[in-house]
């Protein structure tokens, strides 16, 4: 239930900008507010287009997590802290764990995760038939998304409301809204009449920068099995970490819910660093390689140390 809400939750950061050039015509501002320009339909095709470039990218680097755990959203310090290697494998992420010096905590484990992507990345490159199924669940997820693009044209409506400065560049500020008009096709969908929100796009590059969205009514999840309580929230920020590449640098969840007849409360908040180029599979299982032959796992890996 948590993992599809983060998932609609990132599609919203990802897609929902899609209908803001025609934001404009449809959204008013207050009186006290700046009037709205004329919609700018190649800017936000310069947006959307960006997104998927970041997005396709998580299928080219490797990364590092660090993921904080805590009991209530205000507590000063986590309860636990996970901090992974994250590495693309063809169908989805591996995530192997690292301690907070960028060394494995234990070799023999990490060695082993390792070879077992390597085993997979190989199956892959060689077209083994064993790894049709997750293939045919990557291909799922990803019209998943291409079916959500198609839902946000008329799932938001958009209002400018300011622009902000961000380390010399500035910020335009958007309110997001449920359009009353929409009709949901399906269960990722009939979530967005129950979010809002505000969405942040960097001007000069055409980036999405940040966005911050609210549950404002109880969601059922499972048919009846489980709930996730109003006033859940998600923000996640995005940085450029190289020219013309811009990647996720932090997301927060706040979810509080119900599965079955048991309360669940989960308070997260994940850094993003180390972006490293692995490439597609047969790059990555290159790589793996040698790093398994030649590098020091007792050792940092190489990117850990400078975040």
């Amino acid at each position: 239930m948590r993992m599809m809400l983060k998932r609609v939750f990132v599609l919203i950061a990802l897609l929902s900008l899609a209908l803001a050039a025609g934001a404009a015509a449809q959204s008013v501002v207050p009186d006290s507010g700046p009037a709205i320009g004329p919609a700018r339909p190649d800017f936000f095709k310069r947006v959307i287009a960006n997104q998927k470039k970041g997005e396709a990218a998580l299928d080219l680097y490797e990364r590092i997590e660090r993921v904080e755990t805590r009991k209530n959203p205000s507590d000063p310090a986590p309860t636990s802290t996970k901090i992974l290697r994250v590495i693309p494998s063809g169908t989805g992420m591996v995530k192997i764990p690292i301690g907070a010096d960028g060394k494995p905590s234990d070799s023999a484990a990490y060695r082993a995760d390792l070879e077992s992507l390597a085993r997979i990345l190989a199956l892959l490159v060689n077209g083994s038939g064993s790894q049709r199924d997750a293939l045919e669940k990557y291909a799922k997820k990803k019209k998943e998304r291409n079916d959500l693009i198609e839902a946000t044209h008329n799932a938001f409506l958009f209002t400018f409301v300011t622009t902000e400065p961000r380390d010399g560049h500035t910020l335009s500020k958007y309110k997001m809204e449920p359009n009353p008009a929409f009709k949901s096709t399906s269960r990722f969908t009939s979530i967005f009449p129950k979010v809002r929100g505000f969405v942040w796009v960097q001007e000069d590059s055409g980036e999405l920068a940040r966005i911050e969205c609210e549950v404002t009514e109880d969601i059922s999840v499972g048919l009846f099995l489980g709930k996730i309580y109003k006033g859940s929230h998600f923000m996640q920020e995005r940085y450029e970490f190289q020219p013309g590449l811009w990647l996720t640098s932090f997301s927060q969840y706040d979810f509080d819910g119900r599965k079955l007849f048991s309360n669940f409360s989960t308070h997260e908040r994940a850094f993003y660093s180390n972006y490293r180029y692995i490439g597609p599979p047969k790059e990555a299982l290159a790589a793996i390689r040698e790093e398994l032959v030649h590098a020091e796992l007792d050792q940092p890996h190489p990117d850990s140390a400078n975040p």
